[in-house]
């Protein structure tokens, strides 16, 4: 008698349509917004401070959510004994497409929301926009981290190592 064929089982990094890509995905977004979110306001509350015009402080928020972003995914890596330059391949690899998707996201919402690049650091406008950006951000990047994931690619080069 004749076994049917079973695929092999697979990871959840590897998993296409379960619950736990989304869970995995929605965790590395968390935690790639999380460095975003710092670079991003640090780097629009110092343009707004300095009365730089709008695309100079983007410019120094999406370099700050970079480095942020970069920056804590290198520390636990660091922490574990990897080299400099693997950390750095690696944080490179985890982490360039969703910091760039979510710097486009939430950027594009803070241009297209009237007034809120020209709003105050004590503007409630401002602040609200911010975390509305950052949101919209999280909910679209999660999809995109979900697929990198599966793929072996995004967050899933740097989860053996944590």
């Amino acid at each position: 008698m004749r076994t049917p064929h079973r695929p092999a089982a697979r990871t959840h990094h590897q998993a296409g349509h379960d619950g736990a890509s989304w869970r995995l995905a929605s965790v590395a977004t968390a935690h790639c917004l999380t460095g975003c979110a710092i670079g991003e306001i640090l780097g629009l509350a110092i343009g707004t401070t300095l009365g730089w015009g709008t695309l100079p402080t983007i410019l120094l928020a999406v370099a700050l959510a970079f480095v942020f972003g970069y920056g804590l995914t290198s520390v636990p890596l660091l922490r574990a004994g990897l080299p400099v330059g693997r950390v750095v391949a690696l944080a490179l690899a985890a982490d360039t497409v969703s910091i760039a998707v979510m710097e486009i996201v939430d950027n594009g919402v803070m241009l297209t929301v009237p007034g809120a690049m020209d709003a105050g650091l004590a503007d409630a406008l401002f602040w609200g926009t911010l975390a509305f950006a950052l949101a919209v951000a999280f909910v679209v990047t999660v999809p995109v981290n979900r697929v990198l994931i599966a793929r072996g690619r995004g967050h899933a080069v740097v989860h053996a190592h944590h």
